[in-house]
Order: structure tokens, then C-alpha cells, then sequence
């Protein structure tokens, strides 16, 4: 699909209907649901911006490979969703749990079941730095709630090199 042509409402794909952020290989990858990210430009190029914690399984995913997918589906695959963002892959093949079949890209891994695959290449990262976030902003309860008993996300800028729409 032409990138000029393409059109997403970003805050409501997210955080309503969430999606599948995948990375690894054909013979070993993790998939892992999202909520958080974000849609724009840097360095004249289009981006994808995701958050992972260290401690998710698809953390050394994104660490250890160049390229990523965030994949949004229909309303009928939520369960499925539900599932691979409460089960870790690390223990057990959650993907078996669901209703979706890998797509194994030239550039990525997807789900045949996507309306929407955004093929990424991973372009830049950093840890977010708890001493920079404006509490006038967060409040210390929400910093609580996301951080206490958690690590900190690390940030993922991906290049946007593909989208495949089937909407």
C-alpha cells in the first residue's frame, strides 16, 4: 500500500481495539498485545512508536531482531488478543490458544486473521527515565499503578517500510 494514501484513526486502533506487536524469526517469535504506541514522523520518515518492559518475553525479540509488525484485527479475534497479552510465550505456545495462524513475512511475522499489518524496521530505542516525566502531568498514583512493582518501558521506533491493508 502507498504510504501517502494511507488512513488510521491511531488513538482509537490502539487503545480500543488494541493490536499484536510480533518480532523474531520464522523458526523461533513472540507476539505480545499492545495498547500504547503512537503513529507520526522523525527524521523525515514515517514511524511506529511501542513501548515493551524488560521483563516480557518479547522484549529480547525486539532487542535481538531489525524488524517488528503491529497487526490490528476484527472485533471477533478480542478473546484472542486478551489471551496473548496475559499468557507469556515463554512458558507455553499461546498462540495455539487462539484462532490465528502465522504469516511469515519477507520482512516480519504477521497473523493471516490482520486486517492491518504495519511492517516496521526497528530505526532507533531508549529506556524511559522515570527522573523525566512531568509530574504535573502524572500523577504520583499512576506513576504507582504502571511502575511500582514494574520495570520501565523501553521505547521502540520502527520505520514504517510496509503496510499491508486488507480492511
Amino acid at each position: 500500500m502507498d504510504l501517502k494514501n494511507f488512513n488510521l484513526a491511531p488513538l482509537y486502533k490502539l487503545d480500543q481495539e488494541w493490536a499484536l506487536l510480533t518480532a523474531g524469526t520464522k523458526e523461533k517469535f513472540n507476539t505480545m498485545t499492545i495498547s500504547w504506541g503512537g503513529f507520526g514522523t522523525i527524521w523525515n520518515k514515517p514511524v511506529v512508536t511501542v513501548y515493551v518492559r524488560p521483563n516480557r518475553y518479547t522484549y529480547e525479540f525486539m532487542e535481538n531482531n531489525e524488524y517488528f509488525t503491529i497487526s490490528f484485527y476484527d472485533e471477533e479475534y478480542k478473546k484472542d488478543l486478551g489471551i496473548l497479552g496475559t499468557k507469556s510465550g515463554k512458558d507455553m505456545d499461546k498462540i495455539a490458544l487462539t484462532k490465528l495462524t502465522p504469516n511469515f513475512l519477507s520482512k516480519g511475522i504477521s497473523f493471516k486473521e490482520a486486517e492491518l499489518t504495519i511492517i516496521c524496521k526497528k530505526i532507533y530505542f531508549q529506556d524511559l527515565d522515570i527522573n523525566n516525566i512531568n509530574n504535573q502531568s502524572i500523577v504520583q498514583s499512576e506513576l504507582d499503578r504502571f511502575y511500582k512493582e514494574e520495570p520501565m518501558h523501553r521505547m521502540y521506533i520502527g520505520e514504517v517500510i510496509e503496510i499491508i491493508d486488507r480492511r
